[in-house]
């Protein structure tokens, strides 16, 4: 039983991590990366934590990392019931190529390029150790099984894609002929490209997506790193990048259980088109008897919190009003904004930050 139209559900909103120091991720997210910080702010729930959100130029959906800053908390640790890594897509191989140099030209660990068979694919680590991935827009799924019967087979990769079969030398050595000294047009990363979580039960979590949350099965194949996990793809509107959630499948006994820290995930959130879509999705869940919370006003959308089979916190966050509903574009992400129910503890709260 399908909860309602598929379509209602855009894609993937943000990603909200955790970060240990907010100086660092500003410089690496913008500097390094080139995203813009389009709103630096509050953790709502936890007024004496910063909240920064990353983006394009507007913080337009599915462009969007956001960092809690809480330093206390120990170096968090993947495993079942949390994110494994986020990917960010590009273009093409080549611009690809010259991010790995850019990047190893900034004295960054860079590994890859790997043939993911869909897509290329180089990794790196932020500054708090969270994985990210640089993914190509290609060449999609239909690759290797019709366009009508995606996801239907089991579909392992050629042993030259695995962690055994792959010259990892010659791997290592693929990179831009020449040293790149700054992001180029061409290699502007153009939003996510898909994210990767950890489940127990793959089958528990293929019903999850599938059948509750209407996604379409895009692949059913295994991790090329590690060939004994299953590995499948989950989609909306035909799988299009930045539509994409993928599953490694580790059973409870076989891989430890994740925990929530500086350099992890916290949760990611789909995007709907607005608060009446999203009201629906909330009694449906109900209906299904899936705790959700209530609506919660985020200022630049609202949002609604559930949780995956195995405990991985979800949302469901409306595309508007944006980031331009309290400052206007030129100076998105310079001063700390915070919602009018905190605005008269603004002297306290800022006493309490590490402001810059």
């Amino acid at each position: 039983m399908a909860l309602t139209d598929p379509a209602s559900l855009l894609g993937i909103h943000h990603l909200t991590a955790v970060c240990s120091d907010v100086r660092r991720t500003v410089a690496f997210y913008t500097a390094v990366l080139g995203f813009r910080l389009v709103k630096k702010t509050v953790n709502y729930d936890d007024p004496g934590s910063y909240h920064l959100y990353f983006g394009d130029r507007v913080g337009t959906p599915g462009t969007l990392l956001t960092f809690f800053e809480w330093s206390n908390l120990p170096k968090g640790r993947w495993g079942i019931g949390t994110t494994h890594h986020v990917a960010l897509e590009v273009e093409t191989p080549e611009a690809q190529l010259r991010w790995k140099r850019f990047l190893t030209g900034k004295g960054l660990h860079v590994t890859g390029p790997y043939d993911r068979t869909y897509f290329s694919s180089i990794y790196l680590t932020d500054p708090d150790g969270l994985i990210l991935e640089i993914a190509t827009r290609g060449p999609g799924w239909s690759v290797d099984e019709p366009a009508g019967e995606l996801g239907t087979h089991m579909i392992k990769p050629p042993v030259a894609q695995t962690r055994e079969g792959r010259d990892e030398k010659a791997i290592a050595a693929k990179t831009w002929p020449e040293p790149v000294e700054s992001i180029s047009p061409e290699m502007r990363l153009t939003g996510l490209h898909h994210i990767t979580a950890i489940a127990s039960d793959i089958i528990a979590t293929d019903a999850f997506y599938t059948e509750l949350l209407g996604f379409q099965r895009m692949k059913k194949t295994v991790n090329f790193d590690d060939p004994a996990s299953p590995h499948y793809y989950f989609g909306m509107n035909g799988g299009a990048p930045g539509s994409v959630i993928t599953y490694f499948e580790y059973q409870r006994g076989t891989m430890r259980e994740g925990e929530i820290g500086t350099g992890l995930t916290h949760h990611f959130a789909f995007a709907v088109r607005d608060a009446d879509q999203q009201l629906e999705w909330r009694e449906k869940l109900l209906h299904l008897h899936i705790p959700v919370s209530p609506v919660m006003d985020r200022i630049y959308f609202r949002s609604i919190y559930f949780a995956d089979p195995d405990g991985h916190v979800l949302e469901i966050a409306t595309a508007g009003p944006g980031f331009l509903a309290d400052e206007p574009e030129p100076t998105l992400g310079s001063a700390l904004r915070l919602p009018p129910w905190l605005a008269g503890r603004r002297k306290e709260i800022e006493e309490g930050l590490d402001l810059w």
